[in-house]
């Protein structure tokens, strides 16, 4: 059996002679997004704040490595470990001292030693597609400059785009910091910030130790724990009565949305970003509320409640009257979002006013407003749950539809419409949600529709790369088909997967063959097919008409 290790290794161990990561070329391009590297800064400086000397630990990697020898393949990890050599080229580049900069340039690429018989080579190397980029642009010295100034739609792939995009944000974030904080930062992680590092030098052992690693639902969770702590308090005779209402609530929800039931339960109780691990504060915030038999208190008001509105909101269930199905409208929008960092605040209003439905609906109306402009505006994962953090405090103390979190400041909302304005397809992460919000918002008599189709594909009316005898090149200069081609105005949805064969085809063969074929029910592109022409006249009335559209809808 292949021999398995697994140890606690400090950043400076891990980029060091010990480790030359490779990333085979079966695994997936880069693709953490802007979010996940300020996050990564964000908990790295939180970290740094509190200044406590505990050991911050920054995740796992799985390799692919024989202990008798450096070479890694890493089979998970790969995001993680590309992000953090960002960071410390950015980092690099910044800094001021000549030995700091020694430093973390001999942590980012081994400098070579002929007595211990190493060569000069980066600690990783990425897919074969992006390596020579990534170590051009970020792993030699005094890259950084150079790769910020270059145009991203120039760049080959989506995992380049990528890491210009997060060295641009942790370069943006970083510059503000005074030296001697980016000295700590350098401190910490060198030093105080591990990694678990399992090795196997079998392939398929990595990919077993890989799946159990990343397995759901079959370890003991903190749900388990809570529920043997809240049923061992309850009197015999009712134990097996609320242990029955505990697993209803459990089955009716599932495995997986309970246990992020009791995240969003500690969300609404504490009203501030989780710091710890939720065993530890799920007990200090909430369960220390219910203490002293009160524990029926918590199955009965708390966890079964809750449980109902979050099935509600998940299921689009909500009936209590006229207005219920505006209410499911914007459930409906709201999960369409990446993350569900509004969730607290929509169960707290569905269980303080579930028999309101005029005014759960002008509350969600707000939520959904504010969601989709941090959405949209890419805002990362802390301001995010701060903000919705604030609004819930806001909430409890009775500020209602006016609670100022609520609101869209002047700045926010010039930012989320320049958004709008600029490359939308660009945005993966975002231009599927704002196209079906601009789809209903164009729909005759207010109908929203919800579409079955199985896929749903955001597709160019004016191709990206038109053949040199089209019409388009006719149609539309070099600079207006730069201008208009990732723009609103010229997006569509389809139900269908693109078709590379016709796609740049003039525009009335390809409404016929292409577009028209492609349409479930889409008054978005309905509107597309009913045009003769497509010119950037058009285009140009098309961007105000779509931008006003969403402006009104969101208040902007």
């Amino acid at each position: 059996m292949a021999q398995l290790e697994a140890r606690e290794v400090p950043l400076h161990k891990v980029f060091c002679s010990d480790y030359d990561f490779r990333i085979p070329d079966y695994q997936r391009p880069y693709a953490w997004q802007t979010e996940q590297a300020q996050q990564l800064l964000a908990d790295l400086e939180e970290a740094l704040f509190r200044g406590d000397g505990e050991p911050y630990f920054l995740g796992s990697l799985v390799l692919v490595k024989d202990s008798r020898a450096a070479e890694a393949d890493v089979i998970d990890g790969q995001q993680r470990l590309t992000t953090l050599t960002i960071l410390l080229a950015v980092l690099r580049d910044l800094a001021q001292q000549p030995d700091v900069v020694t430093n973390l340039v001999a942590m980012i690429a081994e400098p070579g030693n002929t007595v211990l018989g190493l060569q000069a080579k980066p600690r990783l190397t990425l897919r074969p597609r992006d390596a020579a980029f990534f170590h051009q642009h970020i792993q030699t010295a005094g890259s950084i400059s150079t790769l910020l100034a270059l145009n991203p739609h120039n760049l080959k792939t989506d995992a380049q785009r990528a890491v210009q995009a997060n060295a641009r944000v942790l370069h943006t974030a970083l510059s503000s910091w005074t030296d001697e904080r980016r000295l700590a930062l350098c401190k910490l992680m060198g030093v105080q910030t591990f990694l678990v590092a399992v090795s196997t030098p079998d392939l398929d052992s990595a990919h077993r130790i890989f799946s159990v690693m990343n397995s759901r639902g079959l370890d003991l969770s903190p749900a388990d724990i809570f529920k043997a702590q809240i049923i061992g308090e309850i009197d015999e005779d009712l134990s097996e009565t609320y242990a029955r209402r505990w697993e209803d609530a459990e089955e009716s929800l599932g495995r997986e949305d309970f246990s992020d039931l009791f995240l969003h339960i500690r969300m609404i109780f504490s009203q501030e970003r989780a710091r710890q691990e939720l065993l530890k504060e799920f007990q200090t915030q909430v369960l220390a509320h219910y203490k002293g038999g009160r524990a029926r208190e918590f199955v009965d008001e708390v966890l079964v409640p809750y449980a109902e509105a979050s099935a509600v909101i998940r299921d689009k269930t909500y009936a209590a009257g006229d207005g219920s199905e505006q209410v499911n409208l914007w459930f409906r929008r709201l999960l369409q979002l990446d993350n569900n960092d509004w969730w607290p605040a929509a169960l707290w209003a569905l269980r303080n006013h579930g028999d309101d439905p005029l005014w759960l609906g002008s509350f969600l109306r707000r939520l959904e407003r504010l969601a989709a402009s941090m959405f949209i505006r890419r805002v990362y994962t802390t301001p995010r749950v701060l903000r919705f953090a604030e609004l819930l405090k806001e909430l409890t103390h009775d500020a209602g539809l006016d609670a100022p979190s609520l609101q869209l400041t002047e700045g926010e909302r010039t930012d989320t419409l320049s958004r709008l304005d600029g490359d939308v397809y660009y945005e993966l992460r975002t231009r599927r949600y704002i196209l079906l919000r601009l789809d209903e918002l164009v729909a005759e008599n207010d109908v929203v529709t919800t579409y079955d189709a199985p896929r749903i594909t955001v597709e160019h009316v004016l191709p990206q790369n038109p053949g040199p005898t089209s019409q388009w090149r006719a149609d539309f200069t070099t600079d207006e088909r730069a201008r208009w081609t990732h723009r609103l105005a010229n997006l569509v949805l389809l139900s269908r997967t693109k078709n590379s064969q016709v796609q740049n085809l003039d525009f009335t063969v390809k409404k016929e063959r292409y577009l028209k074929r492609g349409v479930v029910t889409f008054p978005l592109t309905t509107q597309v097919l009913g045009q003769d022409t497509w010119t950037p006249e058009h285009l140009q009335k098309r961007q105000t008409e779509l931008l006003g559209l969403l402006a009104e809808e969101w208040r902007l």
